[in-house]
């Protein structure tokens, strides 16, 4: 493990190249890792929540970005929902490895309304409209046996039926309050920009790497 580096020598990020709103360059870098052949999903997205006295951290899928939130969408009775609920502080990361680059966001979470819930829920494949029904994320369960059954009995409940959306599942907004942007660069001397919210208006500066 200790032989283990890599030189980053892919790009850079300089005062004066980019944008002022973070949300431009999001979108920006965003686009080049769709464009990547060497991402596989580029909105894949670590998201970690406050657990009592420990940090959670698991892998979601941002689903939407608009009036500068992030959106994803879980099981509300799910650990990370739970931990929302008693903490609504969280933390994002898009680890785009193969780009030398990765995005930080710190902000807040919130449901979004039902409506947006429901209407992302409907444009879901009904297998994955099912298996929200069939699993109680989190919980313990016995085998995954259990599991299949489960799957089973809401196929044969919602067989050439509508799918309803369950109560316990819906969206999260996450309100950035930072949003850093990492650059890989040669020497270990990386470049780190950090946008920072402040009375409604962003402002950025250079961290040291």
């Amino acid at each position: 493990m200790k032989e283990l580096r890599v030189n980053y020598t892919r790009n850079q990020l300089l005062e004066g190249s980019f944008p002022d709103n973070p949300f431009d360059l999001f979108v920006l870098w965003f686009k080049e890792a769709e464009e990547s052949s060497l991402i596989k999903e580029p909105n894949a997205m670590t998201i970690s929540t406050v657990d009592g006295n420990s940090v959670d951290s698991r892998i979601v899928l941002l689903k939407d970005l608009r009036n500068e939130e992030f959106v994803f969408y879980t099981n509300y009775e799910s650990n990370k929902g739970l931990q929302l609920a008693a903490n609504p502080n969280c933390t994002l990361l898009f680890p785009w490895i193969h780009l030398e680059r990765q995005i930080i966001i710190r902000g807040t979470a919130s449901k979004t309304s039902e409506e947006e819930s429901l209407n992302y829920f409907l444009s879901r494949p009904a297998s994955s409209q099912i298996g929200a029904w069939a699993s109680s994320q989190s919980k313990d369960i016995q085998s995954r046996d259990d599991l299949e059954d489960k799957l089973k009995f809401y196929e044969e409940k919602f067989d050439n039926q509508d799918i309803n959306k369950p109560i316990h599942w819906g969206g999260y907004q996450i309100s950035p309050l930072q949003i850093e942007f990492w650059q890989g660069r040669q020497n270990r001397l990386h470049d780190r920009i950090l946008f920072e919210k402040k009375d409604g208006l962003w402002s950025y500066k250079r961290l040291q790497p």
